[in-house]
Parts: C-alpha cells; structure tokens; sequence
C-alpha cells in the first residue's frame, strides 16, 4: 500500500516505520525534521529489537500525491492544517486514520473529507522523540480503530489486518466514541495532572493558578503515584471522566479506574506527551484532551468540579506558556 504519513513525531513515525519494515510504500510529510529523514532515515529503539527504515521524506503533500492510506499523527493544536495538508493526498478511495488524542478530531477532518472515509484509531503505547528521526519505544505499541461514520465492518477489520501484518496488535472497536472517552480516563489525570504539577495540583482546590509559580516541575507518571493524595487525585479525576462518560451512554465501569492505575505503576516512569510539549513551550492540546471533555461533561449533566478545576489551571499555564515561571 502507498501511505502517507501526516505528522511524523513519536506516534507517526513509530507506526510509519512499522508499516515500512513491512515492506508498504511510506511517505513521511515533515518540516524541520525533513533534511533529517531523508539523510538518515528513522531508527526505532525498542527492547523488542531496534531497527532503522527509510521512508520517502516530502516537505509538502503535493510532492507525495494521492494514498491508499494517511495517517494523522499531528498534535491537535495543528487540526487548522487540515485543509492545506491533506487535498493531495486523499483520492475517492482513500482511508483517512486518525491516531489523534481526544475528542472532535473526525469531526475536524469530516469538514474536509467525506465522512465516511475517515476512521479513528486509538494507539496504547509508550514512545518518545529524543531526536530528529530516532523514536524511543518503551512499552506496548496496541491500536484499537473504527468507523467514524458507520458500524466497524470489512474495511476496519482489513485496517487491523494491515497493523498486524506490520507487528502492531490491533483490534477493531464497534463504538468509537466510547473508546475515546475510555482513553481519556487516563489521558486526563496522567497528562493534565503531569502538567499541573506539584503548583498546580494545590490550586486545582480553587481553580486559579497563582501569580507567580514556584520552581514549576512537571511529574511523570511514577511521581504522580508515589504520594497516596496524588493518588486519590489521579483516581478522582478518572471517577469523573468515567462519570461524563456513562451520562453520555457509554457504559464504561468504575473498575477501570484501579486497572489503569495499577497499569501505570507497572509501566514506571513516563513523561506523558503534554509534559514534554509544555516544557518545550509548545502549545498544549487543550482543546481535544481537556476543554472538549468538559464541554460533553458539562451537557450531560455530570459533576466534574476536579475537571473543571484542572481544565482553568492548564488554560492558564498555556496562556503563560514561554513565560519564566519565578518563585
């Protein structure tokens, strides 16, 4: 299969180099790691085995042309992309996935593809960039997708044949929306709370970050489970998402919470990808992770006071964003 690859951080590159060792035609679509890429290649180390591929590299989509498949792996602070990056590389019969975090990210891409050419895929796995072309592989590397617009059927059980053919687990989901809001049972307190910090967590008691932040230090998921209220915190959170969600129709059990919290523990220490975007002064995906989630809450009816209060410390950091943080 051609495959172009739209956003080719950790995620992208990953799941692009994987379908690339399978022997897929693979373009990668980059910016500044462009002269990298197309030099070097991508190396990805796991404890599975590293190995090293060489992808097609293109700085623009015209250069790449139309695909059987794109898959996004763009921060959705750049879902405004959309209309400039993917016209070339989609066809009539082209799949659209999706690998982005959180809510209204279909939607965004059904404003410019037919919808039912899109699907979602919700990817369970441990990467880091550290460098331009070289992907660090810690733990998993799962992927669930679906249907956007209908039923999963032939075609999403073909895509997940695809992902296995290339050594990725992948299995098909029948309900999307409820998937999402699965995963952001931990994408929340992991990630927003990561962010928050030590500061941070304290003003979600009031919602307001104060003035001036002292000695601002992000925690990885071992640090947010070493201290037993930082715990009650993270569990309070999922409570929460798990609560919106079954308001909504998803029937998603209060047990999942203690499962993905002893996961986590086993999985030790890792900087979830919004600590490692807010300490690089990137913007942070609010929207989709955070304020979209409170927004559905908030229309079911659910009680979400500690999403609220997280959702109004994250704003506030990110409007900062760039600013010394000074005791």
């Amino acid at each position: 299969m051609k495959i172009g690859v739209v956003g080719c951080g950790a995620l992208g590159s990953y799941y692009g180099a994987m379908f690339c060792r399978a022997g897929h035609e693979v373009h990668f679509l980059l910016r500044s790691d462009f002269a990298v890429v197309r030099e070097r290649g991508v190396r990805i180390e796991t404890g599975g085995g590293s190995f090293h591929v060489q992808p097609k590299a293109a700085n623009s989509p015209e250069q790449i042309g139309v695909c059987h498949l794109v898959l996004i792996g763009l921060k959705t602070t750049a879902n405004d992309q959309f209309a400039a990056l993917l016209p070339p590389l989609v066809g009539p019969d082209t799949i659209v996935l999706t690998l982005q975090n959180g809510l209204g990210n279909e939607e965004a891409l059904a404003k410019m593809v037919p919808a039912e050419q899109i699907m979602g895929g919700l990817c369970f796995v441990c990467l880091n960039r550290v460098e331009p072309g070289r992907i660090v592989h810690m733990d998993r590397g799962f992927v669930l997708v679906g249907e956007f617009a209908r039923m999963g059927g032939e075609r999403a059980g073909k895509l997940a044949a695809l992902f296995e053919e290339a050594g990725v687990k992948c299995r098909v989901s029948e309900n999307l929306t409820a998937a999402h809001w699965e995963k952001l049972v931990w994408n929340v307190p992991f990630n927003g709370l990561g962010v928050a910090g030590v500061a941070g967590m304290a003003a979600m008691k009031t919602g307001q970050v104060p003035g001036r932040l002292s000695r601002h230090h992000c925690l990885a998921t071992d640090e947010l489970l070493v201290d037993a209220q930082w715990t009650e915190l993270v569990r309070g959170l999922m409570l929460e998402v798990i609560g919106a969600a079954r308001g909504l129709g998803h029937q998603i059990p209060e047990a999942l919470a203690d499962q993905m919290i002893q996961r986590t523990r086993n999985m030790g220490a890792y900087r979830a990808s919004t600590l490692i975007d807010f300490e690089r002064g990137q913007p942070l995906e609010l929207i989709s992770l955070f304020l979209e989630p409170l927004r559905q809450a908030k229309q079911s009816g659910a009680d979400v006071p500690l999403l609220a209060n997280l959702c109004a410390v994250l704003s506030e950091l990110d409007r900062r964003r760039g600013e010394p943080l000074r005791s």
